[in-house]
């Protein structure tokens, strides 16, 4: 593979991955989904796709085993996803780039999750395939098939906490949880995704779409750095524990404050739907 300057370790434009396309300097993984329909993102897939791009499903490449209280979307252990970047064509040299349809919210999951297994050449397309076809770029049909390759993980566990992690900060306010999803959603007045409704205790708002322009791309370093900051107050970036619904959208939190210079701060991959999983566990509701 071709290298193609300097590595992209948070977002890359349109532009920029469209040389790494022509080039094939990079392996691009499509990354879309919607939560109502998981069929849709591999089927609008093979219909059309960045060139090269393999697809990686949320449910089946980017999750492991339910058990029904550890979460929508638990992550798969370290050698399964590993063997998965592996499938997809990925090396421990590759430039990874993520898509998904608009504003990087399934994108950033991989982008989180190909990090914590020790991998920094990870960026996610900035505003998506939908700018991608905006600009009027290559696509093509079907399935692509990569290279089988071999990836050896380097896991960086210190990027995650537990539940357990997560109730010992409800009760000494050691660290701030920031919670990724709705403010309807956090304030308990809706919740459809799961079968409670609320937010862990002590617990912040701030809604991952505020990363993003109307057009889905993400706003400038200095904005995120203002917008964030003024959510985590004193707070260093290293004592900031995101989490959302299932460990997605945290993600997109996460892909924030890496992109703005707030680095160091961790998922509760579980979330919501781990801890509200059990009724002994402390809710709040209201802002």
């Amino acid at each position: 593979m071709v290298s193609y300057g300097m590595p992209f370790t948070t977002l890359i434009s349109v532009p920029e991955l469209a040389k790494c396309v022509e080039a094939r300097s990079a392996i691009v993984i499509d990354c879309r989904f919607r939560l109502d329909d998981p069929a849709w993102g591999e089927a609008e897939y093979r219909v059309s796709h960045v060139p090269g791009a393999v697809y990686a499903h949320l449910d089946r490449d980017l999750s492991g085993p339910k058990n029904g209280t550890n979460g929508r979307h638990p992550l798969p252990p370290v050698p399964t996803f590993a063997a998965t970047l592996g499938r997809l064509g990925v090396t421990n040299d590759a430039q990874v780039v993520a898509y998904d349809q608009d504003n990087g919210t399934y994108a950033s999951r991989l982008w989180w999750m190909v990090r914590w297994v020790g991998h920094d050449a990870v960026a996610v397309l900035d505003g998506g395939f939908s700018a991608w076809t905006s600009e009027h770029r290559p696509v093509e049909a079907g399935n692509a098939a990569p290279r089988a390759a071999t990836f050896t993980a380097s896991p960086r566990p210190s990027m995650l906490v537990d539940v357990a992690a997560v109730s010992a900060i409800t009760s000494s306010r050691g660290a701030l949880l920031l919670d990724a999803r709705a403010p309807q959603r956090f304030r308990g007045e809706t919740e459809s995704l799961d079968p409670v409704a609320g937010h862990i205790p002590t617990a912040k708002n701030y809604f991952f779409e505020q990363n993003v322009n109307e057009r889905g791309l993400f706003r400038s370093p200095d904005d995120l750095r203002a917008s964030l900051q003024h959510s985590l107050g004193p707070t260093p970036p290293r004592d900031v524990v995101c989490y959302c619904g299932s460990g997605v959208t945290a993600c997109h939190n996460l892909l924030a404050l890496e992109h703005a210079g707030l680095t160091g701060a961790r998922l509760y991959a579980g979330s919501w739907s781990e801890w509200c999983a059990d009724d002994r566990r402390p809710v709040e509701s209201g802002s």
